[in-house]
């Protein structure tokens, strides 16, 4: 892993809080072809839903049992209560889902299923996303991840979307602006855009929402944002939503590009003084939902360079929140391989079983520049001076 081409301060490796509720794996999903939870009726052997529990299993054990365990700190999850879930959610929103659970579940929106035992888990992501920044509010550590499902950025205020209910990074970000940060910046790097969250906050000057997506457009109803360069925030929150769609293919080199060129310039004007992460491994090179060719090595980069923005700004303070990643090994190797970078681990501790694919990184490196044009004729905070 090569070191970022500037300077950041180095820190101690010290350990990450981990937080975690086994009662997550009670959504059961179920099986269909891709994710529309339908059988045709003419295949013999059905995929199971790409957000199923096996893929988080994994996440869970490779942390547990892989080389990192030694910087791990585990921590218990638990349900978020109404409250809490309407710092972000609308009282109506709730309220449907309460009554859908009541009445044994359904599809909320396509491929997004609240089935019996759905809810239950959904309050306990959560709420183990609130424990977890309230963890590194309450002073107790820096580094804390929230290992949840079901996953959450899709979740706008008002409606479900993309696999999601509520928006566990969303209502981390609110618990934290509500206890006296000033500033959060949030850094999406799922395959999809983060929607819900940058819904969440899209007229406030309070939290810089930016987001690395594949550039898929608007999925209709229930996402009808498209993640494009344009939608920039409005009102006071007007240039404080970056959206940074990548063409597939991008890769390891193409990702530390965007980073290094987009990301970091726009985090070190906004000052944040609390970072969240929004994982989502689903930009690997073999994820079944997204085609953007990440590798281990590109994830280990990219939590590098973050955990060395929370070093600058934030004095370290950085919650992690996952998301996406349906490949259900790959996807588990891909989170060691990110807090490896996090907690800027010397050397790789785990190799990359699969390991290359072929990136455009020039095409990549072409669509990043002209996205740079344009924020900074754009953005008031990256406009040159």
């Amino acid at each position: 892993m090569s070191a970022p081409d500037q300077p950041f301060p180095t820190s101690s490796t010290g350990c990450i809080n981990v937080f975690w509720h086994e009662g997550m794996l009670s959504h059961d999903t179920g099986r269909g072809v891709f994710d529309t939870g339908m059988d045709p009726g003419f295949l013999e052997v059905l995929e199971k839903h790409p957000e199923n529990s096996d893929r988080v299993r994994n996440m869970v054990s490779i942390l547990r049992r892989g080389p990192i365990s030694p910087y791990v700190s585990w921590h218990p999850g638990r349900p978020a209560n109404v409250p809490e879930l309407l710092s972000f959610h609308s009282q109506g929103y709730v309220n449907t889902l309460v009554e859908v659970d009541r009445n044994g579940g359904k599809e909320i929106c396509g491929g997004t299923f609240l089935n019996p035992g759905s809810f239950d888990a959904a309050l306990l992501a959560a709420g183990t996303a609130l424990s977890a920044m309230k963890h590194i509010l309450d002073g107790h550590g820096k580094l804390a991840y929230a290992l949840v499902r079901p996953p959450g950025h899709h979740a706008q205020p008002t409606q479900a979307d993309g696999y999601c209910f509520f928006n566990n990074a969303g209502l981390a970000v609110q618990l934290a602006l509500d206890s006296g940060c000033r500033k959060i910046s949030v850094i999406d790097i799922d395959v999809h855009y983060g929607n819900g969250t940058a819904e969440g906050f899209y007229r406030s000057d309070k939290v810089l929402t930016i987001s690395l997506h594949m550039n898929h457009g608007s999925w209709g109803p229930s996402h009808p944002q498209n993640g494009t360069v344009d939608e920039l925030g409005e009102g006071e929150g007007f240039g404080y939503n970056l959206n940074i769609p990548l063409p597939n293919g991008t890769g390891d080199k193409g990702y530390k590009h965007a980073m290094m060129e987009l990301v970091v310039p726009a985090v070190q004007k906004f000052e944040p003084d609390m970072m969240v992460l929004v994982i989502g491994q689903d930009s690997s090179a073999f994820d079944p939902n997204g085609r953007q060719c990440l590798t281990m090595d590109g994830y280990r980069e990219i939590g590098w360079i973050v955990r060395s923005l929370a070093d600058k700004h934030s004095g370290g303070r950085l919650l992690i929140v996952q998301e996406g990643g349906y490949h259900v090994t790959y996807s588990a190797y891909c989170v060691h391989a990110t807090l490896e970078g996090v907690l800027n681990l010397p050397l790789p501790l785990l190799s990359d079983p699969i390991a290359y694919y072929p990136e455009d990184e020039a095409f990549a490196v072409k669509v990043i520049e002209e996205i740079k044009l344009y924020q900074r004729n754009t953005v008031p905070i990256l406009k040159e001076d």
